[in-house]
């Protein structure tokens, strides 16, 4: 097959990595969508859709087979988001009279793009052939770029609908954006400092490295996950809270809040133009989700375990740990593996979404400043520092490093933390009174 691919002429070979991507990432759309309201409905002890789909056999109809006759299957509410679809494919369109119509029929396309673009360029198996569509050497860089994109339809959206609440919500995710992107940034910039590469694909080849650089037991059974680091860690939070503000889900769901903008920058879209929104917020969903998990969680091995090296040093059982080599990220489940991991963040988006409520504007905007991006870059600091200490001494020592340095930047910050919010008159508390009693 790899053969084949290779041998055909470079326009069929991207059409065929992108069909490869695309298609499996708008088929987990519907998937997440039923999961989402599966998963809050048993968080909030409802039933959810339940319905929608299933199938019940006649009794008596002569052209059903005996074995089928009064059967029933249950597919547990599965065809709920395809009924949703066609509910609003033949929707009514409407079009108010005051619009921009150029810019508003091309804001939601706007919305969409960028999702699509940025899964170009990251790999989901260890098959250089098919994935990732584009395997560029800025990588990172160019989904950072690409991630900014996804304001535009929406600002756009918001202004072009002639809606002073379609447009208050385009202008509030232009402002959530920048707060959110530079702490993003930064948290992959620890990773790319690490790794020395801006490319997803040899950041998934350096995690297959022995844990925190010690080849020695326990550290070398292991592989170097990013997560399973300190920085790594802290990177990996930093990073999966901006993703949910960059996709504005719950709690970060600012632009488009019902009890205060009617329904945000999509207040004035119906039909299909509706459903791209719909469709860009959960694809994004999907997206961010392989990101992560590329960046982060090893990308396509399934465990953080050097079955390779343990197949080279206990040779007496050589061939079960090569054939859990192969199964762990070298055969075809590999891209299995990836889309169980994007299951597994989205379900964590759920989660926060059934958990937290919704952040007033000047929270979101002070976690983002004040918290977010002061710890996003004291963690690039200390991967510097770490960098160096190991090139100059030795891993171990950088470690030592790593430790020393984080006591000291968390003693900073909480220094610094104490004389900002000392004597401020806007944190004391406050009473209004709303009706004048008599």
């Amino acid at each position: 097959m790899a053969d084949f691919v290779q041998h055909l002429h470079p326009a069929w070979q991207a059409l065929i990595r992108v069909i490869c991507f695309v298609l499996p990432s708008f088929l987990l759309v519907p998937m997440v969508i039923w999961w989402e309201r599966r998963l809050l409905a048993w968080m909030q002890d409802r039933i959810g859709p339940n319905r929608v789909g299933n199938i019940t056999f006649s009794r008596s109809s002569h052209l059903i087979p005996s074995i089928l006759k009064g059967k029933k299957f249950r597919l547990f509410g599965l065809m709920q988001p395809m009924a949703d679809f066609a509910k609003l494919i033949f929707k009514e369109d409407i079009t108010p009279t005051a619009v921009d119509r150029l810019i508003y029929f091309i804001a939601p396309a706007l919305a969409l793009f960028p999702a699509l673009a940025i899964g170009a360029t990251v790999p989901w198996g260890p098959f250089p052939w098919i994935t990732p569509v584009a395997d560029v050497n800025i990588g990172i860089l160019y989904i950072m770029a690409v991630s900014s994109f996804g304001v535009y339809g929406i600002v756009l959206a918001g202004y072009a609908s002639d809606n002073k609440f379609s447009l208050m919500g385009g202008l509030r995710s232009s402002a959530q954006l920048i707060s959110y992107e530079l702490a993003m940034g930064m948290s992959l910039a620890c990773i790319v400092m690490s790794t020395g590469s801006l490319k997803p694909s040899a950041m998934v080849t350096a995690q297959s490295a022995p844990l925190w650089g010690l080849d020695y037991p326990p550290f070398n059974l292991i592989q170097n996950w990013n997560v399973l680091t300190p920085y790594g860690l802290v990177a990996a939070i930093i990073f999966g809270i901006c993703m949910i503000a960059e996709n504005n889900r719950p709690p970060f769901d600012l632009p488009e809040a019902e009890n205060e903008l009617v329904a945000g920058y999509h207040t004035e879209y119906s039909s299909v133009k509706f459903a791209t929104f719909f469709m860009a917020e959960y694809l994004g969903m999907v997206v961010y989700g392989i990101i992560l998990s590329t960046v982060f969680l090893g990308g396509w091995h399934l465990l953080p375990i050097r079955f390779d090296w343990m197949a080279t040093n206990y040779k007496n059982a050589g061939d079960i740990w090569n054939l859990l080599d192969t199964l762990n990220g070298s055969s075809l489940l590999a891209p299995v593996w990836v889309i169980l991991k994007t299951c597994c963040v989205a379900s964590t988006y759920i989660w926060i979404r059934g958990t937290l409520p919704r952040l007033r504007y000047d929270q979101l905007m002070s976690l983002g400043w004040k918290s977010l991006l002061p710890f996003a870059t004291a963690n690039l600091v200390v991967v510097a520092i770490w960098i160096v200490a190991s090139k100059v001494a030795s891993p171990l020592i950088g470690w030592v490093a790593v430790l020393i340095s984080a006591f000291i930047l968390f003693g900073l910050y909480k220094a610094i933390n104490r004389l900002n919010t000392k004597n401020r008159p806007n944190l004391a508390s406050r009473t209004i009174t709303m009706v004048d009693t008599p």
